[in-house]
């Protein structure tokens, strides 16, 4: 079912489309710019559902352009300073991605997602119960599941094509991709960037348990936060008054779509099956809140 008001594909007739991600549209404006558009699509175990999650894009937008602004001091990012309506003359195709489209500068993607780990979750958790380590990285003995580490670490993947997972890689691999300064710069803002955010999430309500970022450079070497930045797709938001060590706390993030779609006879392969409303809505309304509580006040 696509709400009236939800976008699951934009249509944009006067820029180029460059391509299509998971969730993200991307266009070309000239040669040093080009246009992302979030949209409403979301996916799951690396498939796209077929049906969007109403208002999910703008969020996306809102909660990324907060920590790009709060961040910057640590490092700058990709936006760029043309406005949409420079970007996009056309008024029809702007008014079809107004609030959920930034400009952006060109940059090169690096080919690592830096990922951040504050708490014993997930993938990560899996790989402590059988090595005591997550990533290669050993920890202390006797750690229990959503336990908070003793401090964050840095556990790099490489980026998968459209439909393939990522793959953990060794800080070592990181040095081979990157080089040492750049992989060790890229670790060390990684590192920041979460910890800064996490401290001011928990202000609000909310433990960010672990996080992606990912970074680019421009022709003369510079470093930028690209991408998305601390936002319920690339995150794992709990509310702090639900959070106990030993079980997986409730979160804001795609945690409840995968819930649900466990309880499906699916093979976690394309197509994904459609969404009941009642999944889709509550959905919508875990990306608003955590907006909300992160964002206004």
């Amino acid at each position: 079912m696509n709400a009236p008001h939800a976008l699951f594909e934009s249509a944009l007739s006067s820029l180029k489309l460059r391509y299509r991600g998971k969730v993200r549209d991307v266009y070309d404006i000239d040669a040093g710019h080009m246009l992302i558009v979030t949209t409403d699509r979301i996916s799951a175990f690396d498939v796209v559902m077929p049906d969007p999650i109403p208002g999910k894009g703008r969020v996306l937008t809102s909660v990324s352009n907060f920590w790009f602004s709060r961040l910057g001091h640590v490092i700058p990012n990709h936006l760029a300073d043309m406005p949409l309506e420079q970007a996009v003359p056309d008024a029809a195709d702007r008014a079809q991605v107004q609030g959920r489209a930034i400009v952006v500068k060109k940059l090169k993607p690096l080919p690592v997602e830096a990922i951040v780990r504050g708490y014993l979750i997930g993938s990560g958790w899996k790989d402590y119960q059988k090595t005591g380590a997550v990533c290669g990285i050993k920890l202390p003995e006797g750690l229990r599941q959503a336990e908070k580490l003793p401090q964050a670490i840095y556990t790099p993947s490489t980026k998968a094509e459209l439909g393939t997972h990522d793959e953990n890689i060794a800080f070592e691999k990181t040095v081979e991709l990157l080089g040492a300064e750049l992989a060790a710069t890229v670790r060390d803002v990684s590192l920041k960037l979460y910890t800064e955010a996490a401290e001011y999430a928990l202000t609000r309500g909310i433990i960010i348990a672990d996080t992606k970022f990912e970074f680019g450079q421009d022709e003369a070497g510079k470093l930028y936060l690209i991408d998305e930045a601390l936002t319920p797709d690339s995150s794992r938001f709990w509310p702090a008054d639900q959070y106990q060590v030993g079980i997986s706390p409730p979160s804001f993030d795609k945690q409840y779509l995968r819930d649900y779609l466990e309880t499906l006879d699916w093979n976690k392969q394309a197509p994904g099956p459609h969404l009941p409303e009642a999944v889709m809505r509550v959905s919508a309304e875990k990306y608003l809140e955590a907006e909300q509580r992160l964002t206004q006040g």
